[in-house]
Protein backbone atom coordinates (compact mmCIF):
# COMPACT_ATOMS: atom_id res chain seq x y z
CA UNK A 1 0.00 0.00 0.00
CA UNK A 2 1.32 3.40 -0.89
CA UNK A 3 1.34 6.19 1.65
CA UNK A 4 -0.57 9.36 0.92
CA UNK A 5 1.10 12.71 1.02
CA UNK A 6 0.13 14.96 3.91
CA UNK A 7 -2.44 17.41 2.58
CA UNK A 8 -3.20 20.67 4.33
CA UNK A 9 -2.93 24.33 3.69
CA UNK A 10 0.50 25.19 2.41
CA UNK A 11 2.08 28.49 1.49
CA UNK A 12 5.20 29.16 -0.60
CA UNK A 13 7.02 29.44 2.70
CA UNK A 14 5.67 26.08 3.71
CA UNK A 15 6.50 24.33 0.51
CA UNK A 16 9.91 25.68 -0.11
CA UNK A 17 10.85 25.88 3.37
CA UNK A 18 7.11 25.35 4.64
CA UNK A 19 6.34 26.69 3.14
CA UNK A 20 2.20 25.25 3.94
CA UNK A 21 4.32 26.31 4.50
CA UNK A 22 3.71 24.54 3.63
CA UNK A 23 4.19 24.95 0.75
CA UNK A 24 7.11 24.74 -2.21
CA UNK A 25 9.53 24.17 -8.05
CA UNK A 26 11.12 22.93 -11.25
CA UNK A 27 10.70 20.07 -13.74
CA UNK A 28 12.77 17.00 -13.05
CA UNK A 29 12.87 13.29 -13.89
CA UNK A 30 13.11 11.09 -10.81
CA UNK A 31 15.43 8.23 -10.05
CA UNK A 32 14.38 5.28 -12.18
CA UNK A 33 11.59 7.28 -13.82
CA UNK A 34 13.15 7.93 -17.22
CA UNK A 35 12.01 10.71 -19.47
CA UNK A 36 13.97 13.64 -20.81
CA UNK A 37 13.50 17.35 -20.56
CA UNK A 38 11.98 17.50 -24.02
CA UNK A 39 9.38 14.73 -23.55
CA UNK A 40 5.91 15.52 -24.86
CA UNK A 41 3.14 15.89 -22.26
CA UNK A 42 0.97 12.86 -21.77
CA UNK A 43 -2.62 12.96 -22.98
CA UNK A 44 -5.24 13.99 -20.47
CA UNK A 45 -3.52 17.06 -19.04
CA UNK A 46 -2.28 20.37 -20.26
CA UNK A 47 -5.37 22.58 -20.30
CA UNK A 48 -6.85 24.52 -17.41
CA UNK A 49 -10.32 23.56 -16.30
CA UNK A 50 -12.84 25.88 -17.95
CA UNK A 51 -14.85 26.54 -14.82
CA UNK A 52 -13.46 28.95 -12.26
CA UNK A 53 -14.03 28.12 -8.60
CA UNK A 54 -17.06 29.69 -6.97
CA UNK A 55 -17.86 30.38 -3.31
CA UNK A 56 -19.70 27.32 -1.95
CA UNK A 57 -23.18 27.62 -0.44
CA UNK A 58 -24.11 27.63 3.22
CA UNK A 59 -22.15 25.07 5.18
CA UNK A 60 -23.54 21.73 6.29
CA UNK A 61 -22.55 20.18 9.60
CA UNK A 62 -19.94 17.43 9.11
CA UNK A 63 -20.78 13.89 10.15
CA UNK A 64 -19.43 12.69 13.49
CA UNK A 65 -16.91 9.91 12.93
CA UNK A 66 -16.04 6.81 14.92
CA UNK A 67 -12.28 7.34 14.93
CA UNK A 68 -9.34 7.11 12.54
CA UNK A 69 -5.63 6.43 12.22
CA UNK A 70 -5.25 9.22 9.68
CA UNK A 71 -3.93 12.49 11.16
CA UNK A 72 -5.69 14.46 8.41
CA UNK A 73 -9.16 13.01 9.08
CA UNK A 74 -10.24 15.72 11.51
CA UNK A 75 -13.71 14.33 12.32
CA UNK A 76 -12.63 10.68 12.20
CA UNK A 77 -15.18 9.57 9.60
CA UNK A 78 -12.72 7.70 7.38
CA UNK A 79 -12.08 10.47 4.84
CA UNK A 80 -9.18 12.93 4.72
CA UNK A 81 -9.88 16.62 5.24
CA UNK A 82 -8.07 19.77 4.16
CA UNK A 83 -7.16 22.94 6.09
CA UNK A 84 -7.30 26.14 4.04
CA UNK A 85 -6.86 29.84 4.94
CA UNK A 86 -9.85 32.16 4.74
CA UNK A 87 -10.13 35.91 5.24
CA UNK A 88 -12.79 37.31 7.58
CA UNK A 89 -13.92 40.44 5.76
CA UNK A 90 -11.78 41.95 3.00
CA UNK A 91 -8.29 43.39 3.02
CA UNK A 92 -9.79 46.87 2.67
CA UNK A 93 -12.03 46.49 5.75
CA UNK A 94 -10.78 47.56 9.19
CA UNK A 95 -10.41 44.51 11.43
CA UNK A 96 -10.19 41.98 8.60
CA UNK A 97 -8.11 39.00 9.63
CA UNK A 98 -7.41 35.35 8.91
CA UNK A 99 -9.33 32.23 9.87
CA UNK A 100 -8.78 28.55 9.09
CA UNK A 101 -11.43 26.41 7.41
CA UNK A 102 -11.56 22.63 7.60
CA UNK A 103 -13.04 21.33 4.33
CA UNK A 104 -14.24 17.78 4.94
CA UNK A 105 -13.70 14.75 2.73
CA UNK A 106 -16.34 12.25 1.67
CA UNK A 107 -16.83 9.22 -0.57
CA UNK A 108 -17.03 11.72 -3.43
CA UNK A 109 -13.98 13.69 -2.32
CA UNK A 110 -13.58 17.05 -0.63
CA UNK A 111 -16.93 18.76 -0.13
CA UNK A 112 -16.54 22.56 0.21
CA UNK A 113 -20.18 22.81 1.34
CA UNK A 114 -19.25 20.80 4.44
CA UNK A 115 -16.78 22.86 6.42
CA UNK A 116 -16.00 24.47 9.75
CA UNK A 117 -14.30 27.84 10.15
CA UNK A 118 -12.07 28.40 13.19
CA UNK A 119 -10.63 31.51 14.81
CA UNK A 120 -8.24 31.52 17.76
CA UNK A 121 -11.03 31.74 20.33
CA UNK A 122 -12.81 28.72 18.81
CA UNK A 123 -9.73 26.61 19.60
CA UNK A 124 -9.25 28.06 23.07
CA UNK A 125 -6.11 29.93 22.05
CA UNK A 126 -5.20 33.28 23.60
CA UNK A 127 -4.63 36.31 21.41
CA UNK A 128 -1.05 36.69 20.16
CA UNK A 129 1.17 39.19 21.90
CA UNK A 130 1.40 41.86 20.63
CA UNK A 131 -2.01 42.01 18.95
CA UNK A 132 -2.11 43.56 15.49
CA UNK A 133 -5.07 45.86 14.74
CA UNK A 134 -8.12 43.67 14.24
CA UNK A 135 -6.05 40.53 14.75
CA UNK A 136 -7.11 39.34 18.20
CA UNK A 137 -8.91 36.32 16.75
CA UNK A 138 -6.67 35.97 13.70
CA UNK A 139 -5.46 32.44 12.99
CA UNK A 140 -3.20 31.48 10.09
CA UNK A 141 -3.29 28.00 8.57
CA UNK A 142 0.51 27.87 8.61
CA UNK A 143 0.34 28.02 12.42
CA UNK A 144 -1.62 24.76 12.68
CA UNK A 145 -0.93 21.09 12.23
CA UNK A 146 -3.08 18.04 12.89
CA UNK A 147 -1.93 15.03 14.90
CA UNK A 148 -3.64 12.55 17.21
CA UNK A 149 -1.45 13.15 20.23
CA UNK A 150 -3.53 11.22 22.80
CA UNK A 151 -4.28 8.29 20.48
CA UNK A 152 -8.06 8.41 20.85
CA UNK A 153 -8.70 8.19 17.10
CA UNK A 154 -9.52 11.87 16.63
CA UNK A 155 -6.81 14.27 15.38
CA UNK A 156 -6.00 17.27 17.53
CA UNK A 157 -5.00 20.76 16.36
CA UNK A 158 -1.53 21.83 17.45
CA UNK A 159 -0.28 25.40 17.32
CA UNK A 160 2.51 27.59 18.69
CA UNK A 161 1.23 30.66 20.52
CA UNK A 162 3.35 33.81 20.62
CA UNK A 163 3.49 35.13 24.19
CA UNK A 164 5.22 37.87 26.12
CA UNK A 165 8.94 38.52 25.98
CA UNK A 166 10.92 36.10 28.12
CA UNK A 167 14.57 35.35 28.82
CA UNK A 168 16.63 32.26 29.54
CA UNK A 169 19.39 34.37 31.11
CA UNK A 170 21.26 35.00 27.87
CA UNK A 171 18.63 35.42 25.16
CA UNK A 172 15.46 37.52 25.29
CA UNK A 173 12.65 36.84 22.81
CA UNK A 174 8.91 36.35 22.57
CA UNK A 175 8.02 33.05 24.21
CA UNK A 176 6.38 30.57 21.84
CA UNK A 177 4.20 28.10 23.68
CA UNK A 178 3.06 24.94 21.86
CA UNK A 179 -0.59 24.16 22.61
CA UNK A 180 -3.01 21.43 21.64
CA UNK A 181 -6.78 21.66 21.18
CA UNK A 182 -8.06 18.14 21.66
CA UNK A 183 -10.12 16.55 18.90
CA UNK A 184 -13.37 14.62 19.03
CA UNK A 185 -16.13 13.17 16.81
CA UNK A 186 -17.23 16.66 15.80
CA UNK A 187 -13.72 18.05 15.47
CA UNK A 188 -11.50 20.05 17.86
CA UNK A 189 -13.34 22.16 20.37
CA UNK A 190 -12.80 23.82 23.74
CA UNK A 191 -9.77 24.94 25.70
CA UNK A 192 -6.18 24.41 24.60
CA UNK A 193 -3.59 22.61 26.71
CA UNK A 194 0.03 23.73 26.87
CA UNK A 195 2.40 21.03 25.66
CA UNK A 196 5.08 20.26 28.23
CA UNK A 197 8.67 20.77 27.13
CA UNK A 198 11.82 19.28 28.66
CA UNK A 199 13.50 21.04 31.57
CA UNK A 200 15.74 23.84 30.37
CA UNK A 201 13.62 24.53 27.29
CA UNK A 202 10.58 26.07 28.92
CA UNK A 203 11.76 29.68 29.24
CA UNK A 204 11.52 30.62 25.57
CA UNK A 205 9.43 27.66 24.39
CA UNK A 206 9.57 25.98 20.98
CA UNK A 207 8.49 26.75 17.43
CA UNK A 208 8.31 25.39 13.88
CA UNK A 209 6.56 22.23 15.03
CA UNK A 210 6.10 19.29 12.69
CA UNK A 211 4.42 15.94 13.24
CA UNK A 212 5.65 12.44 12.58
CA UNK A 213 6.00 8.91 13.90
CA UNK A 214 9.71 9.09 14.44
CA UNK A 215 10.06 5.73 16.20
CA UNK A 216 7.47 3.86 14.13
CA UNK A 217 5.36 2.75 17.10
CA UNK A 218 2.06 4.01 15.65
CA UNK A 219 1.80 6.96 18.06
CA UNK A 220 2.03 10.47 16.66
CA UNK A 221 5.04 12.54 17.73
CA UNK A 222 6.12 16.18 17.48
CA UNK A 223 9.44 17.78 16.66
CA UNK A 224 10.34 21.43 17.02
CA UNK A 225 13.12 23.91 17.62
CA UNK A 226 13.61 24.85 21.27
CA UNK A 227 14.50 28.51 21.49
CA UNK A 228 16.82 28.35 24.48
CA UNK A 229 20.42 29.56 24.16
CA UNK A 230 21.76 27.73 21.13
CA UNK A 231 18.62 26.65 19.23
CA UNK A 232 18.20 22.89 19.45
CA UNK A 233 16.03 20.22 17.96
CA UNK A 234 13.64 18.59 20.42
CA UNK A 235 11.52 15.50 19.72
CA UNK A 236 8.41 14.80 21.81
CA UNK A 237 7.26 11.18 21.51
CA UNK A 238 3.61 10.18 21.91
CA UNK A 239 1.23 9.28 23.22
CA UNK A 240 0.64 12.51 25.16
CA UNK A 241 -1.34 12.75 28.37
CA UNK A 242 -4.37 14.98 28.76
CA UNK A 243 -2.07 17.39 30.60
CA UNK A 244 0.12 17.77 27.49
CA UNK A 245 3.03 15.62 28.67
CA UNK A 246 4.78 13.42 26.06
CA UNK A 247 5.69 9.80 26.80
CA UNK A 248 9.37 10.72 26.45
CA UNK A 249 11.59 13.39 24.93
CA UNK A 250 14.89 13.51 23.07
CA UNK A 251 17.18 16.54 22.99
CA UNK A 252 20.42 14.80 22.09
CA UNK A 253 20.88 16.51 18.72
CA UNK A 254 23.49 19.01 17.55
CA UNK A 255 22.48 22.70 17.48
CA UNK A 256 20.09 23.37 14.61
CA UNK A 257 18.16 26.27 13.15
CA UNK A 258 15.99 26.73 10.09
CA UNK A 259 12.96 24.76 8.91
CA UNK A 260 11.87 21.23 9.82
CA UNK A 261 10.31 18.93 7.21
CA UNK A 262 8.98 15.54 8.34
CA UNK A 263 8.03 12.56 6.22
CA UNK A 264 4.29 11.82 6.12
CA UNK A 265 2.58 9.57 8.64
CA UNK A 266 0.94 6.62 6.86
CA UNK A 267 -2.81 7.46 6.86
CA UNK A 268 -3.69 3.76 7.00
CA UNK A 269 -2.39 3.67 10.56
CA UNK A 270 0.23 1.08 9.68
CA UNK A 271 3.28 2.00 11.79
CA UNK A 272 6.12 3.41 9.75
CA UNK A 273 9.04 5.38 11.11
CA UNK A 274 9.24 8.87 9.58
CA UNK A 275 12.53 10.65 8.97
CA UNK A 276 13.15 14.35 9.54
CA UNK A 277 14.89 16.91 7.36
CA UNK A 278 16.42 20.09 8.80
CA UNK A 279 16.72 22.79 6.18
CA UNK A 280 19.10 25.55 7.24
CA UNK A 281 17.96 29.17 7.23
CA UNK A 282 18.72 31.10 4.07
CA UNK A 283 18.54 34.61 2.64
CA UNK A 284 17.08 33.58 -0.69
CA UNK A 285 19.85 31.22 -1.71
CA UNK A 286 19.57 27.42 -1.75
CA UNK A 287 19.69 25.86 1.71
CA UNK A 288 21.97 23.35 3.37
CA UNK A 289 20.13 20.16 4.42
CA UNK A 290 20.63 17.59 7.17
CA UNK A 291 18.64 14.33 7.27
CA UNK A 292 17.91 12.57 10.55
CA UNK A 293 16.84 9.07 9.58
CA UNK A 294 14.17 7.28 11.56
CA UNK A 295 14.78 3.94 13.25
CA UNK A 296 11.96 1.50 13.90
CA UNK A 297 11.55 1.32 17.67
CA UNK A 298 14.48 3.63 18.34
CA UNK A 299 13.50 7.10 17.16
CA UNK A 300 15.54 9.51 15.09
CA UNK A 301 19.27 9.04 14.74
CA UNK A 302 21.04 11.78 16.65
CA UNK A 303 23.80 12.11 14.07
CA UNK A 304 22.45 13.67 10.90
CA UNK A 305 23.46 12.99 7.31
CA UNK A 306 24.52 16.03 5.32
CA UNK A 307 22.72 16.17 2.00
CA UNK A 308 23.24 18.39 -1.00
CA UNK A 309 22.26 22.04 -1.17
CA UNK A 310 18.72 22.77 -2.34
CA UNK A 311 15.53 24.41 -1.07
CA UNK A 312 12.99 22.13 -2.80
CA UNK A 313 12.25 18.85 -1.04
CA UNK A 314 9.88 15.89 -0.93
CA UNK A 315 9.62 12.56 0.84
CA UNK A 316 8.14 9.65 -1.12
CA UNK A 317 8.72 6.24 -2.65
CA UNK A 318 9.99 7.47 -5.99
CA UNK A 319 11.48 4.16 -7.20
CA UNK A 320 8.61 1.92 -6.08
CA UNK A 321 10.70 -0.38 -3.88
CA UNK A 322 8.51 0.08 -0.81
CA UNK A 323 11.07 2.24 1.04
CA UNK A 324 10.76 5.99 1.49
CA UNK A 325 13.24 8.19 -0.36
CA UNK A 326 13.99 11.91 -0.13
CA UNK A 327 14.45 14.33 -2.99
CA UNK A 328 16.39 17.60 -2.68
CA UNK A 329 16.70 20.12 -5.47
CA UNK A 330 17.05 23.67 -6.73
CA UNK A 331 13.75 25.56 -6.32
CA UNK A 332 15.04 28.51 -8.35
CA UNK A 333 15.36 30.92 -5.43
CA UNK A 334 18.40 33.19 -5.36
CA UNK A 335 20.03 35.73 -3.08
CA UNK A 336 19.89 38.89 -5.19
CA UNK A 337 22.60 40.83 -3.38
CA UNK A 338 25.64 41.65 -5.53
CA UNK A 339 28.09 38.77 -5.59
CA UNK A 340 25.60 36.23 -4.25
CA UNK A 341 23.18 35.85 -7.17
CA UNK A 342 24.41 32.48 -8.44
CA UNK A 343 24.72 28.93 -7.16
CA UNK A 344 27.43 26.35 -7.79
CA UNK A 345 27.14 24.51 -11.14
CA UNK A 346 26.26 21.24 -9.41
CA UNK A 347 23.35 22.99 -7.61
CA UNK A 348 21.86 25.14 -10.35
CA UNK A 349 19.02 23.43 -12.18
CA UNK A 350 19.51 20.01 -10.62
CA UNK A 351 17.83 17.59 -8.24
CA UNK A 352 19.07 14.52 -6.37
CA UNK A 353 17.07 11.55 -5.11
CA UNK A 354 18.54 9.81 -2.04
CA UNK A 355 17.37 6.17 -2.00
CA UNK A 356 15.80 4.98 1.24
CA UNK A 357 17.84 1.78 1.07
CA UNK A 358 21.07 3.76 0.94
CA UNK A 359 23.59 4.25 -1.81
CA UNK A 360 24.67 7.21 -3.87
CA UNK A 361 22.08 9.84 -4.77
CA UNK A 362 20.88 9.97 -8.35
CA UNK A 363 21.18 13.46 -9.82
CA UNK A 364 19.11 14.87 -12.67
CA UNK A 365 19.32 18.11 -14.59
CA UNK A 366 16.35 20.45 -14.69
CA UNK A 367 15.19 22.25 -17.81
CA UNK A 368 16.13 25.88 -18.27
CA UNK A 369 13.93 28.64 -16.96
CA UNK A 370 11.86 30.17 -19.79
CA UNK A 371 13.07 33.56 -20.95
CA UNK A 372 9.62 35.01 -20.31
CA UNK A 373 9.70 33.87 -16.66
CA UNK A 374 12.13 33.70 -13.82
CA UNK A 375 12.39 35.65 -10.59
CA UNK A 376 14.77 35.74 -7.65
CA UNK A 377 12.09 33.88 -5.68
CA UNK A 378 11.90 30.80 -7.89
CA UNK A 379 8.66 29.03 -8.85
CA UNK A 380 8.37 26.88 -5.68
CA UNK A 381 9.01 23.38 -4.33
CA UNK A 382 7.98 19.72 -4.77
CA UNK A 383 4.88 17.68 -3.85
CA UNK A 384 5.00 13.87 -3.86
CA UNK A 385 1.82 12.19 -5.14
CA UNK A 386 0.56 8.84 -6.42
CA UNK A 387 -2.44 9.72 -8.62
CA UNK A 388 -2.68 6.29 -10.26
CA UNK A 389 -2.41 4.34 -6.99
CA UNK A 390 0.37 2.02 -8.20
CA UNK A 391 2.47 2.48 -5.05
CA UNK A 392 5.15 4.52 -6.77
CA UNK A 393 5.15 8.28 -6.14
CA UNK A 394 5.58 10.84 -8.84
CA UNK A 395 6.39 14.45 -8.14
CA UNK A 396 4.26 17.49 -8.82
CA UNK A 397 6.48 20.47 -9.48
CA UNK A 398 5.63 24.14 -9.80
CA UNK A 399 6.90 25.93 -12.86
CA UNK A 400 6.78 29.58 -13.86
CA UNK A 401 3.89 28.60 -16.13
CA UNK A 402 1.87 26.32 -13.82
CA UNK A 403 2.65 22.78 -12.67
CA UNK A 404 3.81 19.46 -14.12
CA UNK A 405 3.48 15.94 -12.75
CA UNK A 406 6.50 13.75 -13.46
CA UNK A 407 5.46 10.10 -13.14
CA UNK A 408 7.64 7.41 -14.63
CA UNK A 409 8.18 8.24 -18.29
CA UNK A 410 5.21 10.59 -18.33
CA UNK A 411 5.24 14.34 -17.94
CA UNK A 412 1.78 15.78 -17.58
CA UNK A 413 1.01 19.48 -17.26
CA UNK A 414 -1.57 20.05 -14.51
CA UNK A 415 -2.75 23.58 -15.13
CA UNK A 416 -5.41 25.75 -13.58
CA UNK A 417 -5.82 29.52 -13.85
CA UNK A 418 -7.33 32.16 -11.62
CA UNK A 419 -9.80 34.75 -12.94
CA UNK A 420 -8.69 37.41 -15.38
CA UNK A 421 -10.31 40.03 -13.16
CA UNK A 422 -10.23 39.84 -9.37
CA UNK A 423 -11.45 42.50 -6.96
CA UNK A 424 -12.16 44.80 -9.88
CA UNK A 425 -8.57 44.65 -11.12
CA UNK A 426 -7.13 42.79 -14.08
CA UNK A 427 -4.67 40.00 -13.40
CA UNK A 428 -1.70 39.77 -15.78
CA UNK A 429 -1.61 36.45 -17.63
CA UNK A 430 1.76 35.52 -16.10
CA UNK A 431 0.22 35.80 -12.61
CA UNK A 432 -2.86 33.66 -13.24
CA UNK A 433 -1.17 30.27 -12.90
CA UNK A 434 -2.18 28.12 -9.91
CA UNK A 435 0.51 26.58 -7.72
CA UNK A 436 0.71 23.05 -6.27
CA UNK A 437 -0.28 23.03 -2.60
CA UNK A 438 -0.41 19.32 -1.73
CA UNK A 439 -1.95 15.96 -2.56
CA UNK A 440 -4.10 13.37 -0.82
CA UNK A 441 -6.65 10.61 -1.27
CA UNK A 442 -9.78 12.48 -0.19
CA UNK A 443 -12.35 10.01 -1.57
CA UNK A 444 -10.67 6.81 -0.36
CA UNK A 445 -10.24 5.17 -3.78
CA UNK A 446 -6.51 4.52 -3.29
CA UNK A 447 -5.45 7.27 -5.69
CA UNK A 448 -4.20 10.74 -4.82
CA UNK A 449 -5.94 13.89 -5.88
CA UNK A 450 -3.77 16.95 -6.52
CA UNK A 451 -4.37 20.26 -4.74
CA UNK A 452 -3.66 23.55 -6.51
CA UNK A 453 -4.33 27.08 -5.26
CA UNK A 454 -4.23 30.66 -6.50
CA UNK A 455 -4.57 34.19 -5.19
CA UNK A 456 -4.57 37.63 -6.78
CA UNK A 457 -1.66 40.04 -6.53
CA UNK A 458 2.11 39.96 -6.29
CA UNK A 459 2.18 38.32 -2.85
CA UNK A 460 0.80 35.14 -4.33
CA UNK A 461 2.70 35.47 -7.60
CA UNK A 462 6.04 35.70 -5.79
CA UNK A 463 5.50 33.87 -2.51
CA UNK A 464 2.31 31.81 -2.82
CA UNK A 465 0.65 33.78 0.01
CA UNK A 466 -3.01 34.82 0.42
CA UNK A 467 -4.53 32.04 -1.69
CA UNK A 468 -8.28 32.32 -2.34
CA UNK A 469 -9.06 29.80 -5.12
CA UNK A 470 -8.65 26.03 -4.81
CA UNK A 471 -8.79 23.09 -7.21
CA UNK A 472 -8.78 19.40 -6.21
CA UNK A 473 -8.07 17.59 -9.44
CA UNK A 474 -8.92 14.10 -10.64
CA UNK A 475 -5.30 13.06 -10.70
CA UNK A 476 -3.39 14.68 -13.55
CA UNK A 477 -6.46 15.15 -15.75
CA UNK A 478 -8.33 18.30 -16.75
CA UNK A 479 -11.24 17.21 -14.55
CA UNK A 480 -11.74 18.56 -11.04
CA UNK A 481 -13.07 16.47 -8.18
CA UNK A 482 -14.08 19.79 -6.64
CA UNK A 483 -13.12 23.45 -6.71
CA UNK A 484 -14.06 26.43 -4.60
CA UNK A 485 -13.25 30.02 -3.70
CA UNK A 486 -12.75 31.18 -0.13
CA UNK A 487 -13.58 34.82 -0.88
CA UNK A 488 -16.16 35.82 1.74
CA UNK A 489 -16.28 32.28 3.13
CA UNK A 490 -15.63 33.44 6.71
CA UNK A 491 -18.70 35.68 6.85
CA UNK A 492 -20.45 36.65 10.06
CA UNK A 493 -22.54 33.47 10.03
CA UNK A 494 -19.41 31.31 10.05
CA UNK A 495 -17.12 33.22 12.37
CA UNK A 496 -17.71 30.60 15.04
CA UNK A 497 -16.90 26.92 14.82
CA UNK A 498 -19.96 24.78 14.59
Amino acid sequence: MTSRTHARSVSRAALSAAAVGAVSLLLVPLAGCGGAAGDEPAAGGGKPAAKEPAVPGESRTPAAGKGTKDPDDVNGDGHRDLLVPVLAGTKEQPGADQRVAVVYGSAKGLDPATRTVYGRSDLGLPAPNPVAPGGRDSLHASELLTADLDGDGFPDLVSSVVGETASDGQVSASRRVPRVTWGGPSGPKGGATEIRLPQGMTDLGAERLVRGDFDGDGHHDLAGLARSTGTRLVVLYGPFTGAGAPARTDTGFPPADGTLIADAIDPSGEPRATSLLVQAANDGEQSQNTLYRAREGGGLETRGQKLRVGSAHAFGDFDGDGVRDVAIGDDGGRNNEPGYETEAPDVTGSLAVYPGKGGAPVTHRLPKVPKSGGTDYGPGGFVAADPDGDGRDGILVATYEGATLIEGDRRTPVLREGPAVSGGEKTPAKWRHARPAGAGDFDGDGKDELVLHWGAGTLFALYGEDSTHWWITEGATVKDQSSFSTVGLAGSAERKAR
